[in-house]
């Protein structure tokens, strides 16, 4: 299990962990682990994903490797993120190991030189892990909701801090988000399926960009007018959106600049596929809803929504401070991008 610690590692663990799987969890450092509520069910190993030592340790006598590595926030992350999964494929096979899963992005229906870096990048290891020889089941997901997710953080922060909201044209571009309860039940069941295959993986929602922002500005009852701006670049977009947030800049920008195609999924075999019978799917609002409560610091994890916030979130969860130096970094970014 790599990326233990993040997002959606640190939700996946319990739940597979529930289903009866025994779970070897990887970090950058094994002592990440220790402070996590599961900490003391799975096994810990400590493991660099540059490093080809770390990675054969890992993966020796696993019967499935759950691969969560993604870099956006990291120079060259394109091409780090390639040679990290062609690592990883290489020690799999060489360990034995049985099948591979992965979360990915969904791809548009767009020629392949026209994806944006973030896209190409999911597509890049998406075929990297499948050259391996090993069966592999991606799930390619559009947004994923839910409070501590990054692409959620951003469309919070983005709603509680622009009291007008700037819609360029190319976003109008339509969106299928998922609630991260459903990810997770996805990718549980990816673990017990045989052969290879890529699933779409999305919601029952699908919705233009701007009725998203609107769809949260609803629920939280915050009046975010939208000014359509139709000559608004998608780099001063990113720039903006970087500064207004609490988000890492590169992931900001990488994120947006996935905008302006539809991130929508092509079918729903998914759901047949993976997902237990009778299992319902999560809509939007609910899963807004269900993202938006507050933080218990008494609360046992063991029991909590993993909808809401969670003790193991990144500390730029659930909004931010400092939004008049925000709105400030912001303006200037804009100005610069417009040169």
């Amino acid at each position: 299990m790599t990326g233990a610690t993040g997002y959606v590692g640190s939700r996946l663990v319990p739940a597979l962990l529930e289903a009866g799987h025994a779970v070897r969890a990887s970090a950058s450092s094994a002592g990440k682990l220790d402070s996590l509520w599961w900490g003391d069910r799975a096994e810990h190993v400590a493991m660099d994903v540059d490093d080809d030592d770390q990675v054969r340790e890992a993966v020796a006598g696993v019967e499935t490797v759950v691969y969560l590595i993604h870099g956006l926030d990291a120079e060259d992350f394109v091409r780090k993120d390639r040679e990290a999964a062609e690592r990883m494929a290489r020690h799999a096979r060489a360990a034995g190991v049985a099948r591979i899963v992965y979360l990915s992005g969904i791809v548009p229906d767009v020629p392949r030189e026209d994806l944006s870096d973030h896209i190409r990048s999911r597509l890049e290891v998406e075929e990297a892990l499948g050259d391996s020889g090993i069966p592999t089941v991606s799930l390619r997901a559009a947004v994923l909701l839910g409070s501590g997710s990054t692409s959620f953080e951003i469309i919070r922060q983005i709603s509680e801090r622009l009291p007008l909201q700037t819609i360029p044209t190319w976003m109008h571009s339509e969106i299928q988000p998922i609630a991260v309860v459903d990810a997770v039940a996805a990718l549980v069941g990816a673990v017990g399926w045989d052969g290879s295959r890529v699933f779409d993986v999305g919601g029952p929602d699908r919705l233009p960009y701007p009725d998203l922002l609107a769809t949260y500005a609803r629920i939280t009852e915050l009046p975010r007018p939208q000014i359509p701006l139709p000559l608004l670049p998608e780099g001063a977009v990113g720039a903006i959106a970087a500064r207004l947030t609490d988000v890492p800049t590169a992931t900001v920008e990488a994120l947006v600049d996935s905008l302006s195609h539809d991130m929508v999924a092509a079918d729903d075999d998914f759901v047949r596929e993976l997902l237990p019978a009778g299992h319902r799917l999560v809509g939007l609002e609910e899963s807004i809803r269900r993202a938006l409560a507050d933080k218990d610091p008494d609360a046992d994890p063991a029991t909590a929504d993993p909808m809401g916030p969670l003790p193991q979130d990144p500390d730029w969860a659930e909004g931010g401070s400092g939004i008049v130096s925000r709105i400030t970094g912001a303006i200037d970014a804009f100005q610069k991008r417009l040169g």
